[in-house]
């Protein structure tokens, strides 16, 4: 594929582009594009940072957000001009975020200090906690709360802070940190703020159902360890779920006037998601350039064959933030487990995931150069690697030099979820932030990844040989699709086997 496709192709990824085979004989030559799976403004950007990045305002969840523990919370945080921010965290029972616990007021100060050195795109910014109060929703929150205190020596100093069960008043605010007391509860409790350590707003256009595109904003916080234990030393390199501004968000949202109306007192109570059984046959791509820990830019794509229970995906690479600079794409496959129902995290469904094969195609010269310096029988076996080329390193038992090791095997979260578009959405397993695999079954993961969109129809034929495998490419006269050697496919796909995803 020409260089000057590659931005086009990221349009298509980043706008939640689904595809599907046109009608006509097996193998055919042409893809048709579905209603969600068009590009309404091909000479339009998708998406850009605003930079330095403009904060004050209200920034809301959109939805039900699950972190590592399992923890469910919403999030609504308001900066003003003054650099002074107040945060609510409303945590909850459930994972749809409709029986809530407990909730946080936190206030302070942020400043933006400069671009980060380490994460493209984003702001590294400096933070300062004044006030930090909790109210509970429940008795037994309280209970959970004083008991998770309890187990520490600093922790027991905190839990004196809080009334002893029977007398829980509802909407009392107490007090785990303020300028007056001494100590820090929110390090007893596991609690951190260094998101705030971390930022980028960016803009972009959300195509909406029989209307213009809206404009939406959104807000990047930094990720939150997946290892409670590493909370209070981790500086996040990637970002977790983004907020919108409550001025400019995804419409319809169902979620966002309840969290934008919350208070400390009055927490949202979330309508039920639909919930979708877990049907994992069709082809699902990431709804845009995806950041990862450690510095890693990628988008994701891949098919399932429920009939044999196989998988096959591509991961595409990228060194820029927006998925323009392509550096290496891998190609996987192997077998998956039926899934049982997760008695971790409710709603999730656990299933085992083998990857038997895998093929790699260098992107850039870099990658292309490191690959020939690599040991002949780590990656690929003999012969020169060329860019834009794909190798199989199945017989290798993978590609050392990019951390690939097969066989391999992963213990996998996943659910499904429709939106209020009707989309329907593919969640997967968070990757461990240290670059680990989940390769036990106490490595589980207990929370996910962006969610991935469902293209409906049949999937594309990955068993072919590389060079007849299909790809998306921009017609040039009709801004149709035609065939192009898969390879260069510039989406990329999401099931994590590599120890740096």
């Amino acid at each position: 594929m020409p260089a000057a496709m590659l931005p086009y192709a990221c349009v298509l990824v980043l706008l939640g582009a689904h595809t599907a085979p046109a009608a006509g004989e097996a193998g055919g030559s042409r893809l048709r594009w579905e209603p969600h799976c068009q590009q309404p403004l091909p000479d339009r950007v998708p998406s850009s940072a605003i930079l330095p990045p403009r904060l004050n305002g209200p920034w809301i969840s959109t939805g039900c957000e699950v972190r590592p523990g399992p923890e469910f919370l919403t999030r609504a945080y308001t900066f003003y001009p003054s650099r002074l921010f107040r945060a609510h965290q409303f945590y909850y029972e459930d994972p749809f975020c409709g029986e809530p616990a407990h909730s946080l007021l936190v206030k302070g100060k942020v400043r933006l200090r400069r671009a980060s050195w380490v994460t493209r795109g984003a702001t590294e910014a400096d933070y300062h906690l004044h006030k930090v109060g909790i109210v509970f929703h429940s008795r037994r929150a309280l209970v959970d709360v004083t008991g998770r205190l309890n187990q520490t020596r600093a922790g027991r100093d905190c839990a004196r802070r809080l009334p002893p069960a029977r007398a829980w008043l509802p909407g009392a605010l107490y007090e785990l940190r303020s300028a007056r007391a001494q100590g820090d509860c929110l390090e007893a409790l596991g609690l951190t703020m260094h998101e705030l350590s971390l930022v980028r707003v960016q803009r972009r256009l959300q195509p909406q159902p029989r209307a213009s595109p809206r404009l939406v904003e959104e807000l990047y916080l930094g990720d939150i360890h997946t290892d409670p234990a590493e909370r209070r030393h981790y500086r996040p390199t990637g970002y977790q779920r983004p907020l919108q501004s409550a001025l400019h968000h995804v419409q319809p949202c169902p979620a966002c006037g309840l969290i934008a109306r919350s208070d400390v007192h009055h927490p949202p109570v979330l309508p039920p998601p639909l919930a979708l059984p877990l049907h994992l046959g069709g082809w699902w791509v990431s709804s845009g350039c995806e950041v990862r820990p450690a510095v890693l830019f990628l988008t994701r794509l891949f098919t399932f064959h429920g009939h044999s229970r196989s998988w096959e995906g591509y991961y595409h690479h990228f060194s820029d933030p927006a998925c323009r600079q392509p550096t290496f794409t891998v190609y996987a496959a192997g077998r998956y487990t039926r899934g049982t129902p997760s008695t971790r995290v409710r709603g999730g469904t656990e299933l085992v995931f083998e990857v038997t094969r895998a093929h790699v195609t260098p992107m850039d010269q870099v990658t292309t150069a490191m690959l020939n310096f690599s040991e002949p029988s780590s990656c690929g076996g003999a012969g020169a690697w060329s860019m834009g080329t794909e190798r199989d390193v199945t017989a290798t038992n993978g590609c050392l030099p990019l951390g690939i090791r097969l066989p391999h095997v992963e213990y996998e979260l996943f659910k499904m979820e429709q939106d209020p578009l009707g989309q329907s959405l593919l969640f997967i397993g968070q990757r461990p932030t240290d670059g680990s695999s989940p390769d036990t079954p106490e490595k589980r993961p207990t929370s996910y990844q962006a969610p991935l969109v469902l293209c409906h129809g049949k999937a594309p034929d990955f068993s072919r040989p590389p060079q007849h495998r299909p790809s998306l490419q921009k017609h040039p006269s009709t801004g149709g699709l035609r065939i192009a050697p898969f390879p260069l496919l510039p989406l990329v796909l999401g099931l994590a086997f590599l120890h740096w995803l």
